[in-house]
Order: structure tokens, then C-alpha cells, then sequence
């Protein structure tokens, strides 16, 4: 596996572990949850429903980020909206995405 999509897959991994904790203790219809793409530093946040943030955890290798944080050798847009694009994992780092889920 390439060590550059490993290190995206883990990145994200760990975004989408505190946002697992958000979705926990969120009880209201609407949270802002940390953008879940492959830039270790990113401190941005995505605002999504509840609804929503369940949609993108129902698919392992599936992560919501902010517009022009996607990275289109490791993963591909699979929808867009006006606040989020939600991507999917190739590949590699598809692999350890996957592995990391806390929901699997």
C-alpha cells in the first residue's frame, strides 16, 4: 500500500473518530463536526444534520469534507451540497479507512 494514501486513510480516521464523539453528545438536530479530510492541520468545520452525518458514516470509506479539501488520487466525490462534498476512499486508502471504523 502507497505510506501517502496509508497516511490520508489514518488522518482521516481519527476526524472521523472525534466526530463519532460530537454525533454522541450532540442533542439537537444540527452540529458543526470537524472536516474530515486528509490534511492532518485542518481545523475547519462542516455544519451537517444529523440525518446527514449518518448518511456519511453508513459507508466505511465514506468522509464529509469541505469544498477544495478533496484529494482526487485518493478519493472521489460521490455527492456535493452548499456547505460539504462527501468522498469516498480508493483503494489503499480505502483499506484502512474501512479498518479504522468504529462502526465495523
Amino acid at each position: 500500500m502507497d505510506a501517502r494514501a496509508e497516511r490520508a486513510g489514518k488522518n482521516e480516521a481519527v476526524f472521523r473518530e472525534v466526530n463519532e464523539r460530537i454525533s454522541d453528545v450532540t442533542r439537537e438536530n444540527a452540529a458543526e463536526f470537524l472536516c474530515e479530510c486528509a490534511t492532518k492541520t485542518c481545523t475547519e468545520t462542516v455544519q451537517m444534520t444529523m440525518a446527514e452525518y449518518e448518511s456519511v458514516r453508513s459507508v466505511p470509506t465514506d468522509f464529509a469534507v469541505l469544498p477544495g479539501h478533496e484529494v482526487p488520487d485518493l478519493e472521489e466525490v460521490v455527492e456535493r451540497n452548499d456547505a460539504f462534498l462527501v468522498v469516498r476512499k480508493k483503494a489503499g486508502a480505502a483499506e484502512v479507512a474501512a479498518e479504522l471504523d468504529p462502526r465495523s
